[in-house]
């Protein structure tokens, strides 16, 4: 069979794919991923790749989308607001990509399509075209919300092609907490692209580590002011934090402390094994391989839908939570110490381990491509 895989061109929307594109390919069936530009976070995955849209990338059009300058923080919004703000800028940046993703779906003769649940153009070529559609989750929130508000921001562009409104869809959530619970649910098994791992990191330590991170896209539109307080509360904590934002500005931090050491690009997924907790905004990747791994975590949410990523792991007992402004030295020695917490952390993993695999879900998703 043909599987046709699309996502926007972030890291967050497309490696929570992978593995399942992955177990799909090693079962024998053709896999193409069709993205707009930029494709640099996609290619290094192994698939081929067509490109779709109209050359411009997704930065650019978000920042045609809205007369606000471009950040991730939400200045204040409620979350209903984020996603309202979301839906607009997705939806805006899908429209260059239809045209290509129904000349790919029906030129290829893709058997199934499945899409991250911010592609807007996917429901549409699916129903269009009468494809079976996956809806592919990349973490905690719902999917299907989403698709919703994208729709609603759609309503022209189906017209304009004659559909009534989003194919239906099977949901496939990774990981045991949230998605959506009328679809298959598989094991999060994390891709978090290559590098190169310093040595010295697979060493043990005397004393814990502590990963601190933003992801892909927080240091890049904000900088790394949302971990300044952090990173001075450090300095009086008996652990090495591993400062991992890649090659951001530094600069607004001042002089770190003796034990907080930057890193370059690592994956994520080394390096939550080597740490004893992580540090971040509430992305879904950094959310789930820190999950998977069986560690603590606090989050300081920044913006998208990290407040809802907050909510649930608080609930769950696995996170603790603050806000950049008020992180302090009692709060990291608390995320390190309290048995509570840890507990959490180990019982999730273990809720995650016993969900099937990417592979062992390869015969459902067969049977929706040919139903």
């Amino acid at each position: 069979m043909r599987i046709l895989f699309t996502g926007p061109a972030a890291a967050g929307h497309l490696f929570p794919m992978v593995p399942t594109a992955q177990a799909l390919h090693a079962a024998g069936h053709e896999v193409l991923f069709a993205g707009s530009r930029p494709l640099d976070s996609l290619l290094p995955a192994g698939f081929p790749v067509v490109e779709i849209g109209d050359g411009r990338e997704l930065r650019d059009l978000f920042a045609e989308s809205s007369d606000r300058p471009m950040s991730y923080g939400g200045n204040g919004m409620s979350q209903d607001e984020l996603l309202g703000m979301a839906g607009r800028a997705f939806s805006y940046a899908a429209r260059p990509t239809v045209d290509g993703l129904l000349d790919v779906a029906a030129d290829w003769g893709a058997d199934l399509l499945v899409h991250a649940a911010f592609q807007a153009a996917a429901p549409l070529v699916a129903a269009k075209l009468k494809i079976p559609l996956v809806l592919q989750n990349y973490g905690i929130p719902t999917g299907r919300d989403m698709v919703e508000l994208l729709a609603t921001n759609f309503a022209d562009v189906y017209e304009k092609y004659g559909v009534a409104g989003p194919a239906p869809s099977t949901a496939l959530n990774v990981g045991p907490i949230g998605g959506d619970p009328d679809g298959l649910r598989a094991r999060y098994i994390p891709y978090n692209g290559g590098g190169l791992v310093p040595a010295e990191i697979l060493r043990p330590t005397d004393r814990p580590r502590v990963l601190i991170t933003l992801g892909t896209v927080v240091s890049v539109l904000d900088g790394v002011s949302a971990v300044a307080r952090l990173v001075e509360s450090a300095a009086e904590v008996d652990a090495e934090f591993l400062l991992a934002v890649g090659d951001a500005d530094l600069a607004p931090l001042g002089t770190l402390p003796a034990n907080v050491r930057p890193l370059p690009w690592v994956p994520l997924a080394e390096l939550v094994l080597r740490t004893n907790a992580v540090i971040h905004h509430g992305g879904a990747g950094t959310t789930l391989t820190a999950l998977q791994a069986g560690l603590p975590q606090l989050l300081l949410p920044q913006g998208a839908d990290n407040y809802i990523v907050a909510d649930a792991l608080t609930a769950a007992g696995t996170a603790l939570r603050s806000t950049s402004d008020t992180v302090d030295t009692a709060t990291l020695n608390r995320l390190l110490t309290d048995p509570d917490l840890h507990a959490a952390a180990r019982s999730v993993q273990a809720a995650n381990t016993a969900l099937p695999t990417p592979a062992a879900l390869v015969p459902a998703l067969e049977a929706l491509a040919t139903s």
